[in-house]
């Protein structure tokens, strides 16, 4: 089975850069993830996302240990729950993730739920700060944040997040937050692209893309994706399947026509769609 091309680099507002299209390892346990991991890095994936939530740090750890490909030309992404929320509690949180991944550090570390109610993300992110500035993360950004939440973070810390990793498909299009995160110099990242639990196999097998998919010779889930990237995002499809995390990689190739973008665009549910981050998280 042949490699994909490897994802391109999107520059981050601090410097970095982060490549265009991750592997997302929810809900794989650690045994599942370290094979999943493995096998995507020795087909071109360079970017990997975890979260201490998910319980397979270790496993995905193992897996980006075990590849071998230099851990620099790697790019890691792990997240903090609510409990690592508030004034130095992310230091031990990192520090944990990182003894369970077996790294010295993590590419990109994000505050997984803003938890507006406990009012503690802005401390949590000046946490994210020191942690930066020792070298334990390189890049800090957040996850599940609405403008709003952004808009207190920015005014209350003085730092801009590099990345807002949010529920994005083109049925969940999330415009006001794009044009935000734009607007700010900050890279949206999308989670559950290709849709999330059964609206995922309702997505793909919607009649306007299997059609573009047909037309393109490529699949469903490589027509959802590059809609993704023709958007400027960073999508973090989840798969534990070599010959579909091949396809997903695969999707720098080819080109979606304005008209088939707009089709697309006739897909979009509307601004109430999707998870609601102020009710939701843990």
């Amino acid at each position: 089975m042949a490699s994909a091309p490897l994802a391109p680099l999107i520059p981050l507002d601090d410097g970095r850069s982060i490549p265009q299209l991750g592997l997302g390892t929810w809900p794989l346990k650690d045994r599942e993830a370290e094979e999943a991991v493995a096998t995507a890095i020795g087909l071109g994936y360079r970017h990997i996302d975890t979260a201490a939530k998910y319980g397979n740090e270790r496993g995905v750890g193992r897996g980006v240990r075990g590849a071998g490909v230099p851990r620099e030309e790697l790019f890691v992404t792990t997240k903090l729950d609510g409990g690592y929320q508030g004034d130095d509690r992310a230091i031990a949180g990192l520090e944990d993730s990182l003894e369970r991944l077996g790294l010295d550090y993590v590419d990109l570390l994000l505050i997984h739920w803003p938890l507006p109610k406990r009012g503690k993300f802005a401390s949590t992110f000046r946490t994210f700060k020191k942690l930066q500035d020792a070298g334990l993360t390189r890049s800090i950004g957040v996850s599940n944040f609405k403008p709003a939440h952004l808009r207190t973070l920015i005014d209350g810390t003085g730092l801009t997040p590099a990345v807002n990793q949010i529920q994005l498909d083109p049925t969940i299009t999330r415009e006001d937050h794009r044009a935000f995160d734009a607007e700010h110099g900050i890279v949206t990242s999308s989670w559950s692209p290709l849709g999330g639990g059964a609206g995922a196999t309702d997505l793909l097998a919607h009649p306007l893309i299997t059609g573009i998919a047909s037309r393109l010779d490529v699949t469903p889930g490589q027509v959802v994706l590059r809609w993704h990237v023709q958007a400027g995002l960073v999508p973090i499809p989840k798969s534990k399947n070599p010959e579909r995390m091949r396809q997903n990689l695969d999707v720098f190739s080819f080109d979606l026509s304005a008209a088939d973008l707009e089709q697309l665009a006739t897909l979009a549910l509307g601004p109430g769609a999707g998870v609601d981050s102020d009710r939701t998280g843990h």
